[in-house]
């Protein structure tokens, strides 16, 4: 992976997709498999805004069915099935326990019974995987008791038993928006981070005709050419859209907020995810990830400026609240938060008032309708949906553009870097021949770098200190050098955040960030000065908030 933006040479792109998220990059990857030229610019760094800010579930939205959005529940549970099928070491079937209450109607085991039974039928080709480990079941109903021996912090009081289905677990969304970015650029994608779009090009009719670009990492302005230009700003989307239309109102999307948190306080056995409902009526989950406990998520209407957008310890002691209000034994404290996270969902309804309730369904806008020919516009959707919704963004692409690529093919064939026929097989193949490494490392690299694991052991067993272990994942140093030659990463949390897991825990702490940070100058030839700036951006970055 090689940042393009610095060896730009005035080439004419078919499409130019602004935004690195997971939009962008299943936009990108699908244009690149129909043979189209494809530029594609992220401000910041790849997947580091809404795409990495998720509750790490690949889910069909089983909620959606409250509000009638049968289309949008079947479209997520196909795409659930497709990313199992297409990114095997990030996506696994995970059992999800919710918990029912007599207190609700909403939560009523008869009631969700209905909605559990459409769920199954929904997700009727749930089989059809290429590996059979990711195979799902259908739902089963367990009894009071039965809840409280597999999950003894569920709350007893009003508990009348619990309804377990399955959904797919991501086990680092970061790493899999990564996998569909390096996937666009094996089919001639041109990509950059830290290439932010300061202006769009038009002709003298108007026509979008490209953008204006400024490499943040040196400061040069570039201009890019292409034939159509793809607004996948997430949160941004109306932002870019208003660079294009300075002069006239554009509309303003309504974002929502959703903040986690992860604790190292042990509150569940780790076999379940475990789904509660607030005396409020809206769920939260539980999540077991890399030995911790991940709750979240809130759903709070944000207006303002997402640039100025933090988590607040407010937000965070909300979601506390909530917890305390209905699982466990209500002592979790804001000292027990070991790590929170944030970010902004663009939605596309505004009939509803609260966020919780709108849909998660997205669209594709043709912004000729705005006078702006040349630009189109993708709003709201949700990680689960990203592929079909690139897909569906092409057949306007095609239109636009005058021609045919054919049909989809990403549904089709893995992810690069995920080319496994049987994930056990696999894992216990890297294990029986890399004995030289400890095991729960090389199960990390297996699943989280799949068939590049390969390239990072090369790395480690040519310089020892590159061996050495930052974590009790057993990630090592290697990663790092690995991050920076051949993942784009260039800054700190670049690399512990978005490459690695070194800081998606917590701050690992002065010494690991110290280590990171020092091979980090050495590849990247950052100064005294620039290693400090680094790591005090990072501590930053992972302090959680005092307000």
């Amino acid at each position: 992976m090689k940042r393009f933006i610095e060896s730009e040479q005035g080439e004419i792109f078919d499409i130019i997709v602004v935004g690195g998220g997971i939009t962008g990059a299943s936009v990108a990857y699908e244009a690149a498999t129909r043979g189209l030229k494809v530029a594609l610019l992220e401000k910041n760094d790849f997947s580091w805004a809404t795409s990495a800010v998720t509750s790490k579930l690949i889910h069909g939205g089983l909620r959606y069915l409250v509000n009638g959005e049968i289309g949008l529940v079947r479209e997520s549970l196909r795409e659930r099935r497709v990313l199992e099928n297409i990114a095997p070491n990030f996506v696994y079937p995970a059992p999800i326990m919710m918990t029912h209450n007599s207190n609700s109607l909403k939560n009523n085991k008869w009631v969700v019974k209905i909605g559990m039974l459409m769920y199954d039928l929904l997700s009727f080709d749930k089989n059809y995987t290429w590996d059979a480990s990711k195979k799902i079941p259908n739902h089963t109903t367990i009894s009071r008791q039965q809840v409280l021996e597999r999950e003894p912090n569920v709350r007893s009081a009003g508990l009348t038993g619990a309804s377990i289905f399955y959904d797919c677990a991501s086990i680092f969304p970061e790493r899999l928006t990564l996998a569909f970015i390096k996937s666009a650029i094996a089919y001639g994608a041109r990509v950059s981070n830290y290439a932010q779009v300061t202006g769009f090009r038009f002709d003298q009719q108007h026509n979008v005709t490209g953008v204006e670009v400024q490499d943040l990492l040196n400061g040069k302005c570039h201009t890019l050419r292409g034939k159509l230009t793809i607004n996948c700003g997430g949160p941004w989307a109306d932002i870019v859209l208003g660079m294009a239309n300075p002069n006239n109102d554009c509309v303003t999307l309504r974002r929502s907020e959703g903040i986690h948190i992860i604790t190292g306080k042990q509150m569940l056995s780790g076999n379940y995810v475990v789904g509660s409902m607030t005396p409020k009526g809206r769920h939260f989950f539980l999540i077991p990830w890399r030995g911790h406990t991940l709750i979240g998520t809130t759903d709070k209407a944000f207006t303002g400026n997402p640039d100025a957008y933090r988590v607040t310890k407010a937000s965070i002691l909300e979601l506390i609240d909530e917890v305390n209000s209905s699982f466990g034994d209500g002592t979790l404290n804001y000292s027990d938060v070991q790590h929170a996270f944030g970010g902004l969902r663009p939605l596309v309804e505004d009939q509803t008032e609260e966020t919780y309730t709108c849909s998660r369904r997205y669209e594709i806008s043709d912004n000729a309708t705005d006078g702006l020919n040349g630009l189109i516009t993708v709003e709201g959707g949700k990680y689960t949906t990203s592929r079909n919704l690139a897909e569906n963004c092409l057949k306007l692409v095609e239109v636009k553009l005058g021609r045919s690529g054919g049909k989809s093919t990403t549904h089709r064939q893995q992810l690069v870097g995920s080319e496994i026929k049987d994930m056990k097989a696999f894992i216990n193949n890297i294990q029986k021949d890399n004995k030289d490494f400890a095991a729960h490392t090389l199960d990390y690299l297996g699943k989280n770098y799949g068939t590049e694991y390969a390239a990072i052991l090369k790395l480690a067993r040519e310089d020892k200190t590159l061996a050495g272990t930052l974590n009790a994942d057993g990630e090592l140093l290697a990663q790092v050098t690995y991050a920076i030659r051949h993942e784009m990463a260039r800054t700190l949390s670049d690399i512990v955040m978005r490459r690695t897991g070194i800081g998606t825990l917590g701050n690992p702490g002065d010494e690991v960030l110290q280590k990171v940070a020092a091979l980090a100058a050495r590849e990247l030839n950052w100064d005294v000065a620039k290693v400090k700036q680094e790591i005090m951006d990072t501590n930053n970055l992972l302090k959680l908030p005092d307000a």
